[in-house]
């Protein structure tokens, strides 16, 4: 038996994603490792709203365990929900495979940028589609959705009958919701459609009999206007 309920979050705003947003289509190279990259003031604040959320969850609902990709703008979310949630000590998990999509060459750069140096790759970006897209030494969306299918068969053992927090990123949200779903690989392309998923969003899974029912998806209304 999996988890009974599992709460798939994006962390808050991050420093690249600030930077990206100012950049527009002006090409940029920005400097920090993906996994470096913090969060804004703004992302401390959604994340600290995170917490009050869980604070008044029915306890029912409440998360039970966590899970938390090892990049530190999704581990501040988790410690400063936690730390807005007051809650007790909870047992968390850093687990490789709920990293972000790894986009390999192109890690520091933007579209206008990889446009400006790369005007191939973003023709065969074109013809494949960004969810076949494999940058050089990076991955596609079908790679991302490999290691949360193994992910997913872990979490079944470990997590059973119990309800989960997941602190991760915008590609392991899109892809929990085509595993969790059961879709075929063949319909992958179809979950971009609920893309782009927002900083701090709330997607809740449920278990009803014997599978996982849909409650709300990249939900931020306790973000506040």
């Amino acid at each position: 038996m999996g988890p009974s309920r599992i709460i798939a979050v994006r962390h808050g705003e991050s420093e690249a994603n600030l930077a990206h947003q100012r950049a527009g289509t002006t090409p940029l190279v920005y400097e920090r490792g993906d996994d470096e990259v913090t969060l804004t003031g703004l992302g401390r604040a959604q994340a600290a709203a995170l917490g009050r959320l869980l604070a008044v969850l029915p306890g029912d609902e409440a998360p039970e365990l966590v899970w938390c990709s090892p990049y530190l703008r999704a581990l501040d979310t988790w410690k400063i929900a936690w730390a807005a949630w007051a809650a007790g000590p909870l047992p968390v998990t850093v687990d490789e495979r709920l990293r972000d999509q790894e986009a390999g060459e192109f890690a520091r750069l933007n579209l206008a940028a990889i446009a400006e140096r790369r005007p191939e790759e973003l023709r065969r970006r074109e013809t494949e589609g960004a969810y076949a897209y494999r940058p050089p030494g990076g991955e596609s969306l079908a790679d991302v959705v490999a290691r949360l299918r193994d992910f997913l068969a872990d979490l079944d053992e470990r997590a059973g009958g119990r309800r989960v927090l997941i602190v991760a990123h915008d590609s392991v949200v899109l892809g929990l919701r085509h595993v969790i779903t059961g879709s075929p690989d063949a319909e992958l392309a179809a979950v971009l459609e609920f893309a782009p998923v927002l900083n701090a969003s709330v997607s809740v899974w449920r278990v009803d009999g014997s599978r996982f029912e849909l409650v709300r998806f990249n939900d931020v209304t306790h973000l506040g206007p």
